[in-house]
């Protein structure tokens, strides 16, 4: 019984430990640009493992001189209430969830009027899971965790992200995060991005570039392939006509 208190007392000081350390990265943050997250360092192995070369794009734009367009365009694809929420936009996740759900009961409708010997031979496609997240939990994820799903990992996800707003302002938590997301292989940040797709700086991005940069952010390896995409062009122009109702922070 001592024995178990006692590594029960140890994984709760580990814990702390592990908290405070985030803090003080955190609370670094505010005056000092992270050189890389945890997301580009699993990413950069993985491309090194399989080329055999580093391939590695990004340069620090200051939150000043991002354009409004890009600001504008991100917020308007990926977390409408950034500028209000604290980090966490419950209506997103309840409306993420419902829409998860729905799909979850679809699909085994579907599967229940197969045949039983036909259901056994056909493998079930796999539900698109809708994710709620918030750019600033997007930014806690890509910073600190892995890519996992576990309950433990949403936990931590979720302390990051109530840290984050505590410790940063929302210019900061958007100008690290655009500064750092991924837009394709081995390309991090709006600069490398305006600079691959539209061999320009991003502070000369026009509003459809930028939207269309926005639109790529949930998928960046699929759409860097496919720029001729119809989604990402009809999906851009949606953006483009709600940037004017976009407040930044």
């Amino acid at each position: 019984m001592k024995a178990l208190l006692r590594l029960l007392g140890l994984g709760l000081i580990a814990g702390l430990a592990l908290q405070l350390f985030f803090v003080a990265r955190i609370a670094m943050m505010a005056v000092v640009n992270p050189e890389s997250t945890a997301f580009q360092r699993s990413e950069a192995y993985l491309v090194v493992r399989n080329t055999g070369s580093l391939k590695w794009r990004q340069q620090w734009v200051p939150y000043s001189e991002l354009p409004a367009y890009l600001k504008r365009a991100v917020i308007a694809s990926e977390d409408a209430g950034f500028a209000e929420h604290d980090g966490v936009d419950m209506e997103a996740l309840e409306k993420a969830w419902d829409k998860n759900a729905k799909a979850e009961q679809r699909a085994a409708q579907s599967a229940s009027r197969l045949a039983p010997a036909k259901a056994a031979a056909t493998p079930l496609r796999p539900v698109k899971i809708v994710g709620g997240s918030t750019i600033t939990q997007q930014l806690a994820k890509n910073l600190f965790l892995s890519g996992e799903r576990t309950l433990l990992r949403k936990g931590q996800e979720l302390v990051l992200t109530l840290l984050l707003e505590a410790l940063l302002s929302k210019e900061r938590i958007l100008e690290i995060y655009l500064n750092s997301v991924e837009w394709g292989e081995g390309i991090f940040g709006a600069e490398a991005a305006a600079q691959h797709y539209y061999r320009k700086p991003a502070a000369r991005l026009s509003a459809y570039e930028a939207a269309r940069l926005a639109v790529m952010l949930p998928r960046p390896k699929y759409f860097e392939t496919r720029p001729a995409s119809g989604y990402l062009a009809s999906r851009a122009g949606t953006i483009v006509a709600r940037m004017g109702g976009v407040e930044l922070p």
